[in-house]
């Protein structure tokens, strides 16, 4: 089930993960690299296809208030994302690691969806923001290091 069937959950953002199709990870190997997070996650509803690779998992980080639907995405909307991406990064202002990872981007044939949740819970009149983004900066360099990938914050518009 997708978080965003839920109530316990309400979006906040989404993060992306673009690598080389070739590199792309065995559902185990995902599964593997996200339980060496520690018992602060609980990974659930993990899809395989039929090559017994990596399409979609749901991952709580109950510490965190958060969750995050993960899903793997190829082809087209891909290509065209990362045409889109160069466009608009090709005038902004990088520094050379960001510039260098620009240029690894037409390579990127995939990419990781990353649907970041917050946990809504009610304090009473407290209206202070519970989220805690550490897990999902943890959840997308394991990500990105599985497949050897690029991880992109769409929102600040920058690599990580």
């Amino acid at each position: 089930m997708s978080l965003f069937e839920s109530d316990e959950y309400r979006w906040r953002e989404t993060y992306f993960v673009f690598f080389q199709d070739q590199q792309r990870p065995s559902a185990a190997v995902v599964r593997k690299a996200l339980e060496k997070l520690g018992d602060d996650y609980e990974l659930v509803d993990l899809r395989t296809d039929e090559q017994g690779c990596f399409e979609s998992l749901t991952l709580y980080s109950p510490r965190d208030f958060a969750a995050m639907d993960i899903s793997y995405v190829q082809g087209e909307e891909v290509d065209e994302q990362v045409q889109e991406l160069r466009q608009e990064l090709r005038s902004a202002a990088l520094s050379d690691e960001e510039r260098a990872k620009l240029e690894l981007l037409p390579r990127c044939t995939a990419r990781y969806d990353i649907y970041h949740f917050e946990q809504v819970v009610d304090f009473g009149d407290d209206d202070e923001d519970i989220l805690d983004p550490g897990g999902l900066l943890l959840v997308l360099e394991r990500l990105a290091d599985l497949c050897q990938g690029l991880a992109y914050d769409p929102q600040a518009g920058a690599f990580l």
